[in-house]
């Protein structure tokens, strides 16, 4: 696995009294750090007064204890962690976005990634809308706001905006008074709701999230359905649901998920495990020991060392002081992370024939440089294979592949992947199979392995697109 971005994950949470909240949001966010690493941001409501602080890096820098006691205590929040799929200054582009407009206060914390981001900026721009930042996720600001213009309440604003947004979001919408949780019609990316004792209601891209704030889940955001929770309690706008088929991103499953949460009703750990047995039925091996790539290629080894019958090794340790190689800002960077990162268990591996389970393939320079550190740590033969299917297509959802020239899969043969990371064999999970990793999902996003896109994919897909130069 390499330079595969991540999706963002959001958090918002209501309490009926005063609280903490900045405290709920940061313990949260570090539950969903492994979803983006480039900002971090927390937003506070006092009764109605808002105060956000947000910057570049991670959570645990980010929120200094000066920078806690500065937020203080409120009766909602929410919070942001970003891998951006579009704009590049992660300090500009940090969240949660705060609008002031006569209408009140609004804040908003997004994942996903617009199709038709381009179009809907050029409009509102020629209509008088001013930009501070080069993210979509202003772009749904400035689409609710207008909106809510016209509209009687801010939940009325936030479903008609979905009228004009086509592509992926989860996102929370913050008002003085209320908040707000929408998922797209498709269901690209998770959202789920949770509550607590003290009558907390809380919104959170994973359920690992609600367990770190002691919450337990409800139930799933549906796509399309627009959830609200004021001082009335929780109510539902549905007038979007079963709009579009089921579309989530089956990458949730196979890599961004954390293990222990549970996407749309089906436990991640299970289906990276039932991956690795897919690939030990389609991709049979005589060999010694199995092994994953930390950390999310190990559930994937569990599962297929336990349908060969192989014994499972532990095959690396992992630095866990160092972020995940893909964040670094150079290829050369992320490649030379490798030693530091990762280091094989020769005890494991020395004289054996080894089966190397890993989420994915991409480049492959990274999976290369993986099959050289076991190959020196004495492994006879090392057999590869992946719980992802090949990378073929653009990725226009939210997951930063674009670009088709630098996926090692393209218009290359098995064979020819193989030489190329050097491995003795090398098997994929069949896009057939890569439908089934879930007990409980209607559908799955697969555009990236199959071209089969669930929307029409933008005009105009660059991530730069909105990086402007002088008078341009």
């Amino acid at each position: 696995m390499n330079h595969i971005h991540e999706e963002c994950g959001v958090f918002g949470i209501y309490s009926p009294k005063q609280a903490d909240l900045a405290s709920d949001c940061y313990y949260a966010l570090f539950a969903l750090q492994h979803r983006g690493q480039e900002s971090a941001g927390i937003t506070v409501n006092e009764r109605g007064r808002l105060r956000t602080h947000k910057d570049a890096g991670l959570v645990e820098d980010v929120f200094t204890k000066d920078v806690m006691e500065y937020l203080g205590k409120g009766n909602m929040a929410v919070g942001h962690v970003r891998y951006g799929t579009a704009g590049i200054n992660p300090v500009q582009n940090a969240q949660p976005i705060v609008v002031n407009h006569c209408k009140g206060l609004m804040s908003l914390a997004h994942n996903g990634s617009l199709t038709n981001a381009s179009e809907l900026r050029e409009e509102l721009e020629l209509n008088g809308s001013i930009f501070h930042m080069t993210s979509d996720s202003e772009i749904i600001a400035h689409v609710i706001i207008r909106e809510r213009l016209k509209c009687g309440s801010i939940e009325a604003a936030v479903s008609k905006a979905m009228d004009r947004l086509d592509g992926a979001y989860s996102f929370v919408v913050m008002s003085s008074t209320k908040l707000i949780a929408a998922r797209d019609p498709h269901g690209f990316h998770p959202m789920c709701i949770g509550t607590r004792p003290d009558g907390s209601i809380m919104f959170a891209s994973e359920t690992c999230a609600l367990d770190a704030v002691g919450a337990t889940f409800l139930r799933d955001v549906q796509p399309g359905e627009v959830v609200i929770v004021d001082k009335n309690g929780l109510r539902s706008d549905d007038s979007h649901v079963g709009k579009c088929d089921k579309s989530l991103c089956v990458f949730e499953y196979i890599y961004f998920a954390r293990p222990d949460s549970v996407v749309d009703g089906s436990s991640v750990h299970m289906a990276r495990q039932r991956a690795g047995s897919f690939l030990a039925l389609e991709h049979p091996c005589n060999a010694d020991v199995v092994i994953g790539v930390p950390d999310s290629g190990l559930d994937a080894a569990i599962g297929y060392a336990k349908t060969s019958g192989i014994p499972y090794g532990i095959g690396f340790i992992k630095n866990k002081y160092i972020g995940r190689t893909f964040i670094q800002p150079t290829q050369s960077d992320r490649e030379n992370l490798v030693r530091i990162k990762l280091n094989p268990v020769s005890a494991t591996v020395k004289g054996k024939r080894v089966v190397l389970v890993d989420d994915s393939i991409v480049r492959g320079t990274t999976c290369a440089r993986i099959v050289r550190l076991l190959r020196d740590a004495g492994a006879t033969e090392v057999h590869m294979r992946s719980s992802a299917p090949p990378f073929l297509y653009p990725c226009y959802f939210g997951t930063d592949v674009d670009s088709q020239e630098n996926l090692v899969a393209w218009n290359r043969t098995v064979e020819e992947v193989r030489d190329i990371i050097g491995v003795d064999s090398l098997g994929y999970l069949s896009c057939e199979n890569a439908h089934k990793l879930a007990e409980n999902t209607a559908g799955f996003c697969t555009a990236c392995f199959d071209g089969n896109y669930p929307c029409t994919p933008p005009k105009t897909p660059d991530k730069t697109r909105f990086e402007r130069g002088v008078d341009e």
